[in-house]
């Protein structure tokens, strides 16, 4: 008798093909791969923890409805990531009103879905607080990219594709979001510039 069990580490194509026959497990390993870098991108468009926990949850019902629709070609954390930048861009215009009343006061590192292990370090706790302040500065577009970049680890390319600009915008973007982060840290910081 096969076993049927998978690990997180098995190759995503393999995963998606199970989940595709029905295997549950599969799914839950993808979903477990996947969530926190979706979160994260839906929290730096939403700025609210439960709601960007809803759109997480909402992207991974319809992973799960669209599975064979995945082009086996296709950059797969791209294409996820696409999906989750779309329901949260339509759930903000859904909710724009009850957002502004809503709207959370914690940074993304604030959160306790957020990757707590890169800032295992005690001593990183004021500079986590200094950068997450900062973060929240930056414009909508700047930041969203800065994350993509640095927090889920996308190539400009894949930011390209997930936001349907111009590899050139992104990188722009990026720049100006990483001069704009160094003009704010480095007095905060004691840093000469």
């Amino acid at each position: 008798m096969e076993d049927k069990r998978t690990t997180p580490n098995e190759d995503i194509r393999t995963l998606l093909a199970k989940a595709g026959e029905g295997d549950r497990q599969a799914f839950k390993n993808i979903v477990s791969l996947y969530q926190q870098k979706v979160f994260l991108l839906a929290y730096s468009v939403l700025r609210n923890k439960e709601d960007a926990l809803d759109v997480v949850q909402e992207t991974f019902m319809r992973l799960y409805q669209k599975l064979d629709a995945y082009e086996k070609d296709r950059n797969f954390q791209a294409w996820l990531l696409q999906i989750a930048k779309n329901l949260s861009i339509d759930y903000f215009r859904k909710h724009h009103g009850r957002r502004r009343e809503m709207e959370s006061d914690k940074s993304v590192e604030e959160l306790p879905v957020a990757a707590e292990d890169h800032w295992s370090n005690p001593e990183s706790s004021e500079l986590r607080q200094v950068i997450s302040r900062n973060l929240e500065r930056l414009g909508e577009r700047q930041r969203l990219i800065f994350v993509m970049k640095h927090f889920n680890g996308l190539e400009y390319r894949e930011i390209a594709q997930v936001l349907g600009i111009s590899v050139g915008t992104v990188k722009s973007l990026h720049f100006k979001a990483v001069r704009n982060l160094k003009n704010w840290l480095s007095p905060q910081l004691g840093i000469q510039p």
